[in-house]
């Protein structure tokens, strides 16, 4: 027997807030409802909140690192793709000023990921911070 279930969320994408209902079956979301009764948006989202199972399940989205070699990518490992991209900004960085290096970040990640985003940036001493929602 599937178990069936709603669950109150949050949509990610931006600081509002907007209050939504996802329907599950053995825990695969399975649709959308609107929170009409949420003090932020009385059931109202916006075209990403309304989006969002699309972007969940879709069959082009990465779900395991990839390296290109020559015209075509190959999977790597987490570890792997982590190195790479450490090494790379390092380098970057020691070679060129933190200046040299920028960050964009994305409507498609949550506030909280794109404030750990920035976060580094900082870290690695650079204020060339954008969101693609600027842009």
């Amino acid at each position: 027997m599937l178990e069936q279930s709603t669950v109150a969320s949050v949509c990610p994408y931006c600081g509002v807030g907007c209050g939504l209902l996802l329907k599950t079956s053995d825990g695969k979301i399975t649709g959308l409802e609107y929170m009409k009764l949420h003090p932020t948006n009385e059931g109202a989202l916006c075209p990403k909140g309304n989006a969002c199972l699309d972007i969940v399940y879709n069959s082009e989205r990465l779900l395991c690192p990839m390296k290109r070699m020559g015209e075509r990518f190959v999977r790597i490992t987490w570890d792997e793709a982590l190195d790479l991209v450490a090494g790379n900004l390092r380098h970057v960085r020691d070679d060129h000023g933190p200046s040299a290096l920028g960050f964009l970040a994305s409507a498609k990640a949550t506030n909280e990921d794109n404030y750990v985003f920035q976060k580094l940036a900082r870290m690695l001493g650079t204020n060339n911070v954008d969101h693609c929602a600027r842009l």
